[in-house]
C-alpha cells in the first residue's frame, strides 16, 4: 500500500513537470509572452527540487534505517502522523520491520544468554580458537582445569605446560588424546577432543578437555581386580594339584616306618613328580606370557606398505591353515598407502587377528577372513580384519581384551591384550565390532 502511494505521488509530480513543460512552450511559441515563461519556468524549477527532494527524503530516511540497523539503534522510531499518506504509510513500515528485529534480537539475545550459561556450567572444559592460535571462548570449567584465569591466545598454555601446549598444537580435528599435567595442586589427566567447525569468516577448532583422573582409576581398578582373578585362577589351577601330589607322595614315604618303598610306591612316586614337573613347565610359561606382556619394547617406526603386510599375512597364515579351507582376501584403497609403524609388531598384530579368525570359523562351511585397508572419515590409515564366523558372544565383549583370558583349550590369552598394548604405543586403537555372521577387528593409526 505504501508503495503504491509512493508510486501515485511521483506520477503526479511528474505529471505536473509535463504539464509545465507544456505551458512554457505554448507560452513561447504561440503567445510570444516571455514573461508568463519566466513564471511558468519558476514553477517548473520548484517543481524540480521539490520531486527531488522528495526521492531524496524516502531514500535518506530509508538509508538512516539501514545505518541505525547496522549501529545496532534499535530505539529509532519514525513519526507515522505527517500529514503525508504515502509518508506515513512508510514510517509505519519501518516501524514494524525495526519492532520484528528488536524482537529477534532480543530472542537471539536470549539464545545466547542460555548458551553462555550452559558452556560455564558444564563440567567440560571447552576451548575455541581459530588458525592463528587466538582464543575466542574457554569456559569457566577450562580455566579452573588450567588454573589460569584470563586465556587469550594459546601460546599461553606453554607458561602452563610445554606438554600440553605441544598435546594441543598437534591435534587435528577428529583426534582424540590423553596427556597429563601438574597444574600445581595434583597431577591431571586430560582427555583432549578436536572438532573443525566454519563460521563465515574463518575456521575456528573447538576442544573439549575432560578431567578424566577418577574415572582412570576406577577403571585401573577394574582392569587390576580382572587380571587379578585371572591370575589367580591360572596359578591356582597349577598349584592345587602340585600341592595335592606332593602330599600324596610325602605320606607315601611317612608311612613306610623305614622300609624299603616297593615297586608300586616307586612307580605312583615317579607319576607324582612328572605331573608336578609338567605343571611346574606350564607355570613357567604362564610367566614366561606375562613377561612378553609387560616387557613389550618401544616401537621402531618405519614406513611399511599395507599391500606388503597384508600378502605376508596370508602367505604366513595359508602355510599355518593344516588343510583348514578359510578363502582369505585382500583389499587397500589407495593401492599405495603406507602407515609409519613398527613392521613386526604390526605384522604380530594382524598374525594374531586373522589366527583369531581362523579359530572362529573352525566348524564353518565356505569360511571367509578379508583384510581391508582405507583412510577412514577423519583422514587416518584403518586395517580391518573381518570374518563371516558366529561373532562373539555378548557376556565375553567385555572380557577378550583382558590378558590370560581365554576360551580357548590351547590358547595363552595375550593375543588380543598385547595386539592392544602394540596400538597403543603406536598412539592408535584396536577394537571390534561383531554381530551373527560377521566379526571386524579394527585397527586405526
Amino acid at each position: 500500500m505504501a508503495l503504491r502511494s509512493y508510486y501515485t505521488n511521483i506520477i503526479i509530480r511528474v505529471c505536473l513537470l509535463v504539464l509545465s513543460s507544456l505551458g512554457i512552450g505554448w507560452l513561447l511559441f504561440s503567445q510570444k509572452s516571455y514573461i508568463g515563461c519566466i513564471f511558468i519556468g519558476f514553477i517548473f524549477t520548484i517543481q524540480v527540487f521539490e520531486l527531488i527532494y522528495y526521492l531524496n527524503r524516502t531514500n535518506r530516511k530509508i538509508a538512516f534505517f539501514f545505518d541505525a540497523i547496522r549501529n545496532e539503534d534499535s530505539t529509532l522510531n519514525f513519526p507515522e502522523r505527517t500529514g503525508n499518506k504515502s509518508l506515513n504509510e512508510l514510517n509505519s513500515s519501518l516501524n514494524k520491520v525495526n519492532e520484528l528485529i528488536k524482537v529477534i534480537k532480543f530472542e537471539l539475545q536470549e539464545q545466547e544468554q542460555y548458551f553462555k550459561t550452559i558452556l560455564e556450567h558444564v563440567s567440560i572444559g571447552i576451548l575455541t580458537y581459530n588458525e592463528r592460535g587466538v582464543i575466542f571462548l574457554s569456559n569457566t570449567a577450562t580455566k579452573k582445569m588450567l588454573n589460569y584465569e584470563h586465556l587469550t591466545h594459546i601460546d599461553q598454555i606453554k607458561k602452563i605446560d610445554q606438554k600440553l601446549y605441544l598435546t594441543l598444537k598437534d591435534l587435528k580435528p577428529g583426534d582424540m588424546r590423553l596427556t597429563s599435567f601438574n597444574n600445581g595442586h595434583d597431577i591431571v589427566q586430560f582427555s583432549l577432543k578436536s572438532t573443525l567447525f566454519k563460521t563465515s569468516q574463518e575456521n575456528l577448532q573447538l576442544v573439549t578437555i575432560q578431567d578424566i583422573k577418577n574415572e582412570l582409576e576406577a577403571k585401573e581398578l577394574e582392569s587390576w581386580i580382572k587380571l587379578i582373578r585371572v591370575l589367580t585362577h591360572e596359578i591356582m589351577n597349577t598349584i592345587a594339584p602340585i600341592t595335592s601330589l606332593s602330599q600324596t607322595i610325602l605320606e607315601y614315604f611317612k608311612n613306610l616306618n623305614g622300609n624299603v618303598p616297593d615297586k608300586k610306591i616307586i612307580s605312583n612316586t615317579i607319576k607324582g613328580l612328572e605331573v608336578i614337573n609338567e605343571r611346574g613347565i606350564g607355570l613357567i610359561g604362564f610367566v614366561e606370557s606375562y613377561r612378553k606382556l609387560t616387557r613389550l619394547p618401544q616401537p621402531d617406526k618405519k614406513p611399511v606398505k599395507i599391500n606388503e603386510l597384508f600378502d605376508r599375512t596370508i602367505t604366513l597364515i595359508n602355510v599355518e591353515s593344516n588343510g583348514q579351507e578359510i578363502k582369505m582376501s585382500s583389499i587397500v584403497d589407495p593401492s599405495d598407502l603406507e602407515i609409519f609403524a613398527d613392521g613386526k609388531q604390526i605384522s604380530q598384530v594382524l598374525i594374531n587377528l586373522v589366527k583369531n579368525s581362523t579359530e572362529a570359523l573352525k566348524n564353518v562351511t565356505e569360511g571367509e577372513i578379508t583384510l581391508e585397508g582405507k583412510i577412514n572419515d577423519y583422514g587416518r590409515p584403518q586395517i580391518t580384519v573381518t570374518d563371516n564366523g558366529p561373532g562373539i558372544p555378548q557376556e565375553l565383549a567385555d572380557k577378550i581384551f583382558i590378558p590370560f583370558y581365554t576360551t580357548k583349550e590351547s590358547g595363552s590369552g595375550i593375543g588380543l591384550s598385547l595386539s592392544r598394548q602394540i596400538m597403543q604405543l603406536h598412539g592408535g586403537s584396536l577394537k571390534f565390532k561383531s554381530q551373527k555372521g560377521i566379526t571386524s577387528f579394527i585397527i586405526t593409526f
